[in-house]
């Protein structure tokens, strides 16, 4: 943890809401996300937010913050406590308490020493990520598709352990360590340590398998058909149970994770489940008003400009945004009209604006700063 100001980080203040900082995150996520930005410092800036975010949107982290600043954090600390502590060069994080009474006076103290460690426990396989680009139309409508990723896989062969007709450790009788007598000035002392000839499995084979080299695990290269659900954006990510990589004596695998990339739309603006889309419409319809025909993200629909109309204003189509399946939420569209203004105009055309400009029409605001300007 750095000691950066979260709330400063994501362009929030600290009566923020949850909303507004996930808002905020979802546009610097978008804006510095590795993959699609340009700007020089682009993965630093990404890791910055996501930092952010992982506290600002914790009630329990977001209050320690609020309270304690980064410090909360530091070491591991939730609350200041033992993570200020630096009696010691990096405090104690970095003491192996086990390393120096083990080495003194053997594992008998009790602290696990680094040199028996017993390696028959079930450890759970390391999580995997990838990066998916997706195109506009397939993060919003959902989507399949076959992804191959490189694991680590357990042995089919073996089954996972390492070889063929397993016999008891004759060294350390199955234990996995191995007691030797250690004598100094205070006296002897036991010392347990891995016994080297199982490596502290405690068990032995007659052949090593030659797939996987003892190990138990092989690089295995597996497609897998992904299921993506609408509403997905960019720095959003799909969880796959189990589908990482393989665990160790019979420990579960990790899990895959899918970090996603959507591509921008030429017409379309996305802000969240949101959508918006600039009409651009003439002087004409602007000032008779008309109905015109409009595309959204599912079908066309016939939209009425007001007589009057003026660049910027904002119609709400409810209902017209994102189906979100993750959420089950169901964005709106907006709809922000352009003025066109023509850069040249035929003789006729010319003619109809100068007949216009002598009804010398006005508004109330140039009404007002007329006035102004007699004023002056």
């Amino acid at each position: 943890m750095n000691n950066q100001d979260y709330y400063e980080t994501l362009g929030v203040d600290k009566q923020a809401s949850a909303d507004d900082i996930k808002s905020a995150y979802r546009k610097l996520a978008k804006k510095y996300h590795p993959d699609i930005s340009k700007e020089d410092n682009a993965e630093e800036k990404f890791k910055e937010v996501q930092e952010a975010y992982a506290i600002l949107s914790d009630e329990n982290k977001r209050r320690q913050y609020d309270q304690f600043g980064s410090a909360a954090f530091a070491n591991g600390s939730s609350g200041g406590g033992f993570g200020g502590f630096q009696g010691f060069q990096g405090g104690f994080d970095d003491v192996d308490l086990g390393d120096i009474f083990g080495n003194m006076f053997g594992s008998s103290f009790g602290f696990g020493s680094s040199g028996s460690k017993n390696t028959n426990s079930r450890v759970r396989g390391e999580d995997s990520i990838i990066r998916m680009k997706l195109s506009f139309e397939e993060a919003i409508y959902g989507s399949s598709k076959d992804i191959t990723i490189s694991i680590t896989d357990t042995c089919k062969d073996c089954d996972g352990a390492g070889g063929f007709s397993e016999h008891t450790c004759s060294e350390c009788h199955g234990s996995g360590t191995v007691t030797s007598e250690q004598r100094t000035i205070l006296g002897s002392f036991l010392t347990k340590t891995t016994c080297p000839s199982c490596q502290g499995k405690g068990k032995t084979y007659e052949t090593v398998c030659s797939s996987c080299h003892g190990k138990g695990t092989v690089k295995s290269n597996k497609t897998l058909t992904i299921k993506i659900p609408s509403g997905v954006d960019s720095g959003n990510r799909l969880r796959l149970p189990g589908k990482g990589n393989a665990g160790k004596n019979g420990g579960p695998n990790g899990d895959l994770y899918i970090e996603f990339t959507v591509s921008g739309h030429d017409f379309y603006e996305r802000e969240g489940d949101d959508i918006y889309l600039e009409v651009p419409i003439t002087i004409t319809e602007a000032l008779l008003g008309t109905k015109k025909e409009i595309p959204t993200i599912s079908g066309n629909v016939k939209l009425v400009i007001p007589a009057g109309s003026m660049t910027g204003d904002k119609q709400r189509l409810r209902g017209k945004g994102i189906d979100n399946e993750s959420s089950h939420h169901k964005g709106d569209m907006y709809t922000v009209l352009k003025v066109e203004v023509p850069s040249k105009l035929n003789k006729i055309q010319k003619h109809l604006v100068e007949e216009l400009n002598k009804t010398d029409i006005e508004t109330a605001s140039i009404s007002k700063f007329n006035k102004f300007v007699d004023k002056n």
